[in-house]
């Protein structure tokens, strides 16, 4: 979904919600900012699971210490009856501290611990444990067994490693594209799960797009970084443009498709750096050799 882009509306949302639906994506993804100008998560998720009917609904990622975790795992159960059991939840600590402060939420709390802590209490919730005195335990029941699917979100092996004991996998953002390097990360997340006694990991990654001809694709998603990046300066932002994320044909975008692929993704989440539908019509093209 284009939920960092600006000036959205019903229509536009519903829109991108509908066309995805149609197929051949296998999940709409959307993230969670606070201070931004983006749709609130939870919200967007009940509209998301009204709107369609069959693409599996991602949070890529929602962010628990900004959330008290009981309310959270209610609003998540939620989104799973709306959505007929196809929520996964892409969880993580996030990047942004002034997030955490415009909730009143400590920074202190940004970390893996700190999260892996409240995820321990909303499978609590999930599992129709009473975690206080009241009447009835916290609902409603999720749809799935035990909750909905949880996925780590992350750049590094330390985080990978840790949340091999509560997730089922990996929900990743890679900004140069380094097959070598994502493969690498993949093979920590093989071995840790492995360790754990788990089955295999679902692996998902996630990168920008912009699909098109010339230089125009290269300038959709730096304007897209000057916007989404505003609190690195926009010399910085300028000097990565160049190298991140995806730019160019559908013919080129399917040749990364094809590599990652090639080194057992399961999922590549592609990131819209603008709120076109022309945009994800385009993909779908090309999503379609894969489906």
């Amino acid at each position: 979904m284009p939920v960092m882009e600006p000036d959205l509306d019903r229509e536009m949302l519903k829109s991108w919600a509908k066309t995805v639906d149609e197929g051949p994506f296998s999940s709409l993804c959307w993230g969670e900012r606070i201070a931004f100008d983006n749709p609130e998560s939870l919200t967007l998720l009940g509209a998301l699971g009204a709107w369609t009917e069959r693409v599996r609904l991602v949070t890529t990622v929602v962010i628990p210490q900004l959330h008290d975790p009981v309310m959270l795992a209610k609003q998540l159960a939620t989104g799973d009856v709306l959505s007929g059991g196809r929520l996964t939840v892409g969880i993580g600590v996030g990047g942004r501290h002034e997030d955490y402060q415009a909730v009143g939420a400590d920074p202190a709390t940004q970390t893996m611990r700190q999260m892996a802590e409240r995820v321990e209490i909303m499978k609590r919730v999930w599992a129709g444990e009473k975690i206080t005195d009241s009447t009835l335990p916290v609902g409603p029941p999720p749809v799935q067994p035990g909750g909905p699917p949880l996925q780590v979100g992350t750049l590094g092996p330390k985080t990978v490693r840790s949340a091999a004991s509560w997730a089922e996998g990996i929900a990743g953002t890679t900004l140069d594209l380094d097959l070598d390097k994502q493969n690498d990360l993949f093979d920590v997340a093989r071995d840790a799960w492995r360790v754990a006694g788990n089955d295999e990991p679902h692996l998902a990654t996630s990168f920008w797009f912009a699909i098109g001809d010339g230089d125009a694709p290269r300038e959709q998603v730096h304007r897209h970084l000057l916007r989404y990046m505003n609190w690195i300066p926009s010399e910085f932002v300028d000097a990565m443009a160049p190298t991140t994320g995806f730019a160019g044909t559908a013919e080129e975008l399917r040749a990364v498709l094809e590599g990652f692929a090639g080194i057992g993704t399961d999922e590549v989440h592609l990131i819209p750096t603008s709120s076109d539908i022309g945009q994800v019509r385009r993909a779908a093209e090309v999503v379609a050799d894969f489906a």
